[in-house]
């Protein structure tokens, strides 16, 4: 089991969840010169650098943001004992904060940043990106009303009035292993070099570990038996949960059958330490299936390896 929550997960806030019917404390809490509030545009967050150090950015009351919001505010709890809120920002060009902020996509970023920040960031844009989508009735296409705080959106025709819940697409995310090696796919889309682990969304009607065997068997023709759990990030790029497993190959025989990757390759630890693959962002969760898998058999850690690469940079070792 992990001993600590990937990047984007953990308690990094307290929810709140009982206030969001409590109308009257929420529109206290926005009133409250003390409440922090996630800004975000076009599904960028804030981030504010200081001295060469990353840093999410909280707008302290909401005096300043109120000609630029385009709806509700969504509570997404409290952090570090102040209500924290999200809001949508809009306009043609990014708005101006201090100097050193940058409006920038968390993708991209999260990893540089305090691992609760994160997390915070990365939950404001989920619930925004949800809102966004669902603007209107998915049964009648009446627009929504927000309710209960932002986190449920109304049919607004009475004849309807169905509720509409946030919601994530489960994925998983699987480093195979025949003991030795580990199985590694790459994206026709992806820059040269560049591989990760194999992943797919879960379909209806099946188990997490049926999806795993069957995203293998569909993207590299490989077999795997035992399949064990890992650990779980969310990834709100746009809604997913990626559910890590790891899982042992009974055959290894790579056959690529539904077009998915351009290309899907056998790694040993001494060719991963040599470079040989730009291994994903040591952000993700992919990255952390590599790494453990790797750390367990090697006599030096993975991030210690002087040449292995990383996607967007040479190296990860200084």
């Amino acid at each position: 089991m992990q001993k600590t929550p990937n990047i984007l997960a953990g308690p990094y806030l307290e929810r709140a969840a009982h206030w969001r019917k409590d109308e009257a404390r929420v529109l206290a809490a926005l009133e409250d010169a003390g409440a922090l509030f996630v800004p975000v545009w076009r599904m960028r967050n804030v981030i504010a650098w200081r001295r060469d150090e990353a840093r999410a950015y909280f707008v302290h009351g909401r005096s300043g943001l109120l000609e630029r919001i385009t709806g509700d505010y969504i509570l997404l709890g409290e952090f570090h004992g102040r209500a924290c809120f999200a809001v949508e920002l809009a306009g043609d060009a990014p708005p101006e904060f201090e100097p050193g902020c940058q409006f920038q996509d968390l993708r991209l970023i999260a990893g540089d940043l305090p691992q609760e920040e994160a997390g915070v960031l990365a939950y404001a844009r989920a619930m925004l990106q949800w809102r966004e989508r669902r603007r209107f009735c998915g049964r009648c296409g009446a627009p929504t009303t927000a309710l209960q705080a932002g986190h449920v959106l109304r049919c607004s025709d009475p004849g309807c009035a169905s509720d509409e819940f946030p919601r994530i697409d489960p994925a998983v995310i699987v480093l195979v292993t025949d003991g030795q090696r580990a199985l590694l796919g790459r994206q026709s889309s992806w820059p040269p070099g560049r591989y990760s682990t194999i992943a797919g969304f879960v379909e209806p009607g099946e188990s997490l570990e049926d999806a795993v065997v069957r995203e293998v068997r569909e993207e590299t023709g490989v077999e795997v038996g035992a399949v064990d759990y890992h650990s779980s990030q969310p990834w709100p790029f746009p809604s997913s949960l990626m559910l890590g497993f790891s899982a042992r190959a009974v055959r290894t025989d790579i056959s690529r059958q539904d077009g998915e990757l351009e290309d899907a390759q056998w790694f040993t630890r001494q060719q991963i330490a040599a470079g040989a693959a730009a291994l994903p962002t040591t952000h993700s969760i992919s990255f952390r299936l590599i790494e453990d898998w790797y750390d367990a058999g090697a006599r030096t850690p993975l991030r210690c390896e002087p040449n292995v690469r990383m996607w967007g940079q040479k190296r990860i070792a200084g």
